[in-house]
């Protein structure tokens, strides 16, 4: 990487495949302007879109609730989402609190993150899976960073190994 006079940085990406180069350009804003990130791309795929989305949500939070009150939680701190009695909880390194979403939305809302649902009522948070190993009939378990331990149901193994492309 190069630094120019103007607090500008460059850099030439490597060729993976038969894909051009990518030139990477950082610029410092000036005073009093906004963080900005643009993109310029030929056409975007499906690797381009996880980046802009991982991007995202390092910024993204979700509103969980608990008996102090209204927190706003970084998704990044999130290990997985359970349902639980008709309830939604999320759950932190070492905390719990509720959602109030259902499933299904949280989902649909954060599927092209590193969220993927294991079992009727779990959905998981890839980047806190410290350990994933077999279990009987078709099973996995995935230990987390924290030390808990979720089941993978069989009817979800599948779509875990495509996402992690294994």
């Amino acid at each position: 990487m190069e630094r120019g006079r103007t607090g500008r940085w460059e850099h030439r990406g490597w060729e993976r495949n038969d894909r051009r180069a990518m030139k990477i350009t950082i610029e410092t804003p000036g005073q009093g302007e906004e963080d900005e990130i643009i993109i310029r791309c030929a056409a975007l795929d499906e690797e381009l879109l996880r980046l802009i989305y991982k991007l995202k949500m390092g910024r993204e939070k979700l509103a969980v609730f608990s008996g102090q009150g209204i927190f706003m939680m970084p998704l990044k701190e999130i290990y997985y989402f359970e349902s639980v009695d008709n309830k939604v909880f999320a759950y932190g390194r070492t905390e719990v609190y509720e959602v109030h979403k259902k499933l299904y939305e949280l989902e649909n809302d954060y599927e092209v993150l590193d969220f993927i649902r294991i079992s009727k009522s779990t959905i998981v948070h890839l980047p806190k899976i410290a350990h994933l190993a077999p279990l009987f009939h078709g099973r996995f378990e995935a230990e987390l960073k924290n030390g808990e331990k979720l089941v993978i149901s069989r009817q979800y193994v599948a779509m875990m190994k495509k996402k992690l492309g294994i």
